[in-house]
Parts: C-alpha cells; sequence; structure tokens
C-alpha cells in the first residue's frame, strides 16, 4: 500500500459528529437488529479525510498522534465504504470524533466517502451501519427503522456542550443489557425518559453516573446521554451554562473534556 494521499489530486471532506437528541427502541426485529424511532442532529464537531490516488488509509488524531480503538485495516468503515461504491483512494483520516463516544465517528467517516464517491443511496449507506444512513444525509432528521429510514426535517440552529469521557462504550454490550434488562421487566416505561438506552448503558458502564453528576453539578442542568454512550450533553452555550472558560471536568485522577458544538444543516451528496 501506498502512504496517505499527497496535495495533489486530493480532495478534503468533512464528516460531521451526529448527536441523537431523543432514542426510543421500538422493538426487536427476528434477525436481533433492534428498532428505533430517534431525532438526530450534525455537528460541527468533524473529522476530516483528505481522500487523493493511490490506496491505503492513514488514521491520526487532530494533534497527529495514534488513536486507539481505530483499526486502520479492512475493518476500517472508511475501507468497507470504499469497497461499497467500488473505488479506490490513499486516506489520511484526521480524527476529532472520539471513538466509543456515542457521536457517530466511524458511520459519518463512511458517510463521508460516500459523499466523496457521489453516491448517495441509503440503501449502501445502511449496509455499512445503522448510523451511516443519517450521516450521510445529515442536518436534522427523525430516523427509524434500523437507520435505514431517514426523513429530513427543518434546520434549527442549536448550542450544546458535550462531556467526552475517557472510555468508550461497545454499542453491541448495551443492546445487549437493554435485552436483558426488558426480560427481567426492569426497563423504564416508554415515554418515561429521552434516551432508552440511558438505562442499560449505565449498568454496562457504572462509571458513566459520577460523570453524569458531576456534569449535572456543573451546569444545574440534567445531562442526557449520547447514543449508547459515553458521552454525557446538555443543551446551552458554556456562558448559558455557567462554565464559562472551563475546558475540563475532574473524577479523582481522571479527566474528561468540555466541548461546546453547535448543530449545522445538511452538507448534501
Amino acid at each position: 500500500m501506498s502512504g496517505p494521499a499527497g496535495n495533489e489530486g486530493a480532495v478534503e471532506v468533512a464528516a460531521p459528529a451526529k448527536l441523537t437528541l431523543t432514542l426510543r427502541v421500538t422493538g426487536v426485529r427476528p434477525d436481533g437488529y433492534h428498532e428505533l424511532e430517534s431525532e438526530m442532529v450534525s455537528l460541527d464537531l468533524a473529522d476530516s479525510l483528505r481522500l487523493g490516488p493511490g490506496d491505503g488509509l492513514t488514521v491520526v488524531a487532530a494533534d497527529g498522534g495514534e488513536v486507539p480503538g481505530v483499526p486502520a485495516g479492512p475493518d476500517n468503515l472508511v475501507t468497507r465504504a470504499l469497497a461499497a461504491v467500488g473505488r479506490r483512494a490513499a486516506v489520511r483520516l484526521v480524527k476529532r470524533i472520539p471513538p466509543g463516544a456515542g457521536l457517530g465517528g466511524g458511520s459519518a467517516d463512511a458517510a463521508a466517502v460516500l459523499r466523496w464517491a457521489g453516491c448517495g443511496d441509503l440503501e449502501v449507506a445502511a449496509s455499512l451501519g445503522a448510523d451511516v444512513p443519517f450521516c450521510l444525509t445529515g442536518g436534522r432528521a427523525r430516523v427509524s427503522g434500523i437507520g435505514e429510514s431517514v426523513a429530513p426535517l427543518g434546520y434549527v440552529p442549536r448550542s450544546f456542550v458535550l462531556l467526552l469521557l475517557p472510555f468508550g462504550m461497545e454499542t453491541a454490550s448495551v443492546y445487549r443489557a437493554w435485552d436483558h434488562l426488558g426480560e427481567r421487566g426492569l426497563l423504564p416505561e416508554p415515554g418515561t425518559v429521552v434516551n432508552e438506552l440511558e438505562a442499560p448503558a449505565t449498568s454496562v458502564e457504572p462509571r458513566l453516573v459520577p460523570w453524569k453528576d458531576a456534569l449535572a453539578r456543573s451546569t444545574g442542568t440534567r445531562p442526557q446521554l449520547a447514543g449508547s454512550g459515553s458521552t454525557w450533553f446538555v443543551e446551552g452555550t458554556p456562558d448559558e451554562l455557567g462554565l464559562g472558560e472551563r475546558r475540563f471536568l475532574t473524577l479523582g485522577t481522571e479527566r474528561a473534556r468540555l466541548v461546546p458544538v453547535r448543530t449545522v444543516p445538511a452538507v448534501g451528496v
């Protein structure tokens, strides 16, 4: 494989994170996939991909360092998206969206490749992952089914503060916990919570709870979980939430980043 794309003939594409504002699990299909109803928005927090002639994938953090937990091989969604559209490229992926944060980083990267290739096919997007169709559409939308049904909604400018925790979550583990809690009758009543994955996520990873409490104390606002976690978020700007210039919260020897974000319109294919 050759190295990352250079400047000549290369194109840079943004991959905006997604934020799940509401999430309700509506059922489980015979194949085990969970059906959802949710509202999602795109954020100005974004990975960037430089695609040019050649072959191969290089993954780096925004500061140029390594990105633990993000493979650069055939399992990366960038590589899979290229294969899905029958294209080759040398790709340099700069990660700003943390892996395992519930912000759709890998799905956003795959969608960026589809946009670069001029592919707006939601079925192709869905074959790569449940969040890829929304990330391909972007903006603000009502998402249902297993993610393949995307109904665009009007863009509304909103501000949020994300709390990016020092650990990630495995989505499959959270859905298995949802199944287990449902079998035991321990899930909240439908409609009583904004994100029905919060209870199973905190059962999988109890460390989520003290971080939620810390953000609530710091802002006076009840945090919401982003998708299956691990990110917590509250609506408002840092000044509105009383955070001022704070960029971190600390618990013991660990700290988590506070990241102000805004919604962005759909980028289109």
